[in-house]
């Protein structure tokens, strides 16, 4: 197993930011040497679109990867469409691409975009087989297949968020690895190994890829800025919600713990997430982080 790597947020999952900060952000994460960008998924709050923003992180950059962390399929409709967005992504970003994607669990998303919550599972399924055959350039049309054309043959790693059973037969079947979308070392170390028996049992070749997120608010009133960012955008969790505030890395030291603590948990990569929009936070974050 080699060194874990350590990716960092986008600042798009903050509400009331300018555009350009996405490229700006962007750009420092990769001067710092950060493994990836990522980002979360919501509809009903005030963040940017993951699809939009991923495109111009691809653009603003060379070589750092873009990772969803984790992004939401069933209310996103159809797997063809979804499937060229993405291909589209990662054909901007030059294969740079990691899709972090799961099942999703807050019913006000699905109703705001018109998608059933209750058949999600099926629904999921049935996209990712869509998305398989778009990508594996089956013909859908008069004009041949969905392009644009992959730049990996089978389009972009998957990697599948949840604790289910049926989130790891997702990741047997379509994936190359398990993302955790929160929680700390012991629960990412009792996820992965669950993952990993799954993926020995299914028969499949080597390793599947494990990575997990943290936030982290290092610098002035990082207390204050974490629990102010983290108990709004978790509210909908009522008392986990302090939980998650609690957990963030507000201190260098707790930065280097957490890395520790991943990484000795089998951790591939772990993405820390902004909690303020000020770009300072990446050069802090990449100084406690050892890059």
């Amino acid at each position: 197993m080699g060194p874990m790597d350590i990716g960092i947020g986008l600042p798009s999952t903050i509400p009331g930011i300018p555009g350009r900060l996405i490229m700006q952000w962007a750009s420092a994460a990769e001067e710092a040497g950060f493994s990836s960008l990522g980002t979360l998924d919501r509809v009903v709050y005030g963040n940017m679109e993951t699809v939009p923003v991923l495109a111009a992180a691809a653009a603003a950059t060379e070589r750092i990867g873009l990772t969803t962390a984790i992004l939401i399929g069933p209310y996103r409709g159809n797997g063809a469409l979804l499937a060229k967005q993405l291909a589209t992504v990662d054909r901007i970003a030059e294969g740079r691409l990691q899709l972090g994607i799961a099942v999703g669990g807050r019913p006000d998303d699905f109703e705001a975009t018109g998608s059933p919550f209750g058949t999600r599972g099926r629904d999921f399924d049935a996209q990712l087989a869509e998305m398989r055959a778009v990508w594996a350039q089956e013909p859908r049309g008069f004009a041949g297949a969905i392009g644009p054309v992959p730049v990996r043959a089978g389009g972009p790693p998957m990697l599948f968020g949840g604790n289910a059973d049926a989130a790891l037969r997702r990741m047997v079947e379509f994936g190359d690895g398990w993302i955790m979308g929160g929680g700390g070392p012991e629960a990412f170390a009792a996820g992965a190994q669950k993952a990993r028996a799954v993926w020995d049992e299914a028969g499949r070749a080597g390793q599947p890829r494990l990575a997990a997120l943290s936030y982290v608010s290092l610098g002035e009133n990082a207390e204050e800025n974490a629990r102010s960012y983290l108990s709004d955008y978790y509210a909908f969790a009522g008392p986990y919600a302090a939980r998650v505030a609690d957990s963030a890395l507000t201190s260098p030291q707790k930065v280097v713990q957490a890395l520790e603590a991943f990484s000795e948990a089998g951790c591939d990569e772990l993405v820390l997430f902004p909690c303020t929009p000020d770009i300072g936070q990446v050069a802090m974050t990449a100084r406690a982080a050892g890059l």
